[in-house]
């Protein structure tokens, strides 16, 4: 055997150890971030869920909103990735205590019953207004006694949030908006921040953030903002004074 074969076998070899290696590395890699995504979403392989959205009110037949459904199909993408199944339920139809299964639950919590249900018992300190006889005010948020009106196509708000019933259960997320386009604004930013809210709050960590939808008229969901990590107010009942504060600023 020739020094010149000797080599090229040595280096061929030392190829093939090298790229063995790398994809090791990458799977490896891999399957953390998979596990990662897998604890923060709840998910792991195998394991059920429900999206829980409200009907469409301008049409006779069960059908969802389009930025709803919209917002479903991001989410549909991370249970894929996660290994698990969905499954996609109304909101007035009766389902078991959270806590199970993950849980998905995007709507107007003006009209989606099982949203309002979780952000009476998990948000006590989130009121949302159902607006008067003409609709002004509908669903303006009351946080810490400073309120957040919509002011549609130029700035509506999204609550986001991820809460547990406690260490062993499964989280539910709510995206709680003003309006469709919120709802599809605020699940784009959990897909898109996922990494890094689980990185800030922790695979079992609770958070609630209040995003702002910016200009939705001309950008749709794109133009999001943070405007306040509100997780100690909103799941703090509203005292007293409070609900003083915010009756004053009512009037």
């Amino acid at each position: 055997m020739t020094d010149t074969l000797q080599d090229l076998i040595a280096s061929a070899a030392a190829l093939i150890v090298g790229l063995a290696a790398g994809w090791a590395v990458h799977s490896a890699f891999a399957r953390r971030k998979r596990a990662r995504e897998q604890r923060f979403f709840g998910l792991p392989d195998g394991s059920e869920c429900v999206m829980v959205t409200h009907r469409d009110s301008t049409s006779a037949h069960w059908s969802i909103p389009r930025h709803d459904a919209l917002a479903l199909l991001g989410l549909a993408s991370v249970v894929e990735n996660c290994g698990a199944h969905a499954e996609v339920a109304p909101h007035d139809t009766g389902l078991q205590g959270f806590g199970a299964r993950t849980e998905f639950c995007v709507g107007d919590p003006t009209a989606h019953r099982r949203l309002a249900a979780h952000m009476a018992n998990l948000l006590p300190g989130v009121t949302v207004h159902p607006g008067d006889d003409s609709g002004t005010d509908r669903g303006m948020f009351t946080i810490a006694g400073t309120h957040y009106r919509p002011d549609p196509g130029a700035v509506e708000h999204v609550l986001l949030a991820r809460l547990t019933a406690g260490d062993d259960s499964r989280p539910v997320f709510l995206a709680a908006g003003q309006r469709p386009v919120t709802h599809r604004a605020a699940v784009r930013h959990l897909v898109r921040n996922r990494v890094r809210l689980a990185r800030k709050y922790g695979a079992q960590g609770s958070f609630c953030l209040l995003l702002k939808v910016v200009n939705s008229q001309a950008y749709g969901p794109d133009l999001v903002e943070l405007v306040a990590d509100v997780t100690k107010p909103a799941t703090t009942s509203a005292g007293p004074r409070v609900a003083a504060k915010a009756a004053t600023k009512e009037d």
